[in-house]
């Protein structure tokens, strides 16, 4: 591990899949399954591409459909799919030291999903959420992490986000707030445009001061 970091911000932004839970598993699981219903070829060796809205595969996978009505199909199967589901390592322990007007989940599920898996692996619910529905255009487009920001009341330039994935690093980047990437879905090269790259969230720890929030880690090596 490098030395130690420290830096300040008014809030954090969290992705969920792949920062705060793993549920990567039931991802391919179930998009398997929708692929293959909906006649997509090659469903069974189907990748699912992580940090995107469902509703932009939907759109990707099956133009031709309901797009609204894929998507129904897709949530209410990862909804009910949430058995191998777990928490990565320390964020439990993470999210509970958080003063609540902090911090903020910025994700591409949509909200249903996103409190199913929150509650199904035991995590706090944030006050200020935004879902997949809550935006036109989703990662890696600004638009989500610019919204966060603004949730919380401060600028991007505030906030730091934390994601593990290249859209979503995308995203922090062009909303012009500090990005943090944990390693554990995609590798260090590929998430090269974050400003940090930690091995997990046991390696962050932040604490409250008269001015914001103090985050010390370190990064991989």
């Amino acid at each position: 591990m490098s030395d130690l970091i420290s830096i300040s911000a008014k809030g954090i932004l969290f992705d969920m899949d792949g920062v705060l839970v793993s549920s990567i598993g039931a991802a391919e699981r179930n998009w398997r399954l929708w692929a293959k219903r909906y006649g997509v070829p090659n469903a069974e060796e189907y990748v699912v591409p992580h940090g995107r809205r469902a509703i932009d595969i939907v759109r990707l996978l099956r133009p031709d459909i309901d797009a609204q009505a894929g998507l129904k199909v897709i949530e209410d199967l990862e909804v009910a799919d949430v058995a191998d589901l777990r928490v990565l390592p320390g964020v439990k322990r993470l999210l509970e030291s958080l003063p609540l007007e902090r911090w903020a989940i910025v994700t591409s599920a949509q909200r249903r999903l996103l409190l199913a898996r929150l509650r199904a692996a035991g995590l706090p619910v944030p006050e200020r959420i935004i879902s997949g529905e809550m935006v036109e255009r989703g990662k890696p487009d600004p638009e989500p992490y610019r919204k966060g920001a603004e949730l919380l009341g401060f600028l991007p330039s505030e906030c730091v986000v934390v994601e593990d994935a290249p859209s979503g690093v995308g995203a922090g980047v062009a909303a012009g707030c500090r990005v943090m990437a944990v390693l554990g879905t995609d590798s260090a090269e590929e998430l090269r445009a974050a400003d940090w790259v930690v091995a997990s969230l046991e390696d962050l720890a932040v604490t409250e001061t008269s001015s914001g929030l103090e985050l010390q880690f370190s990064t991989a090596e």
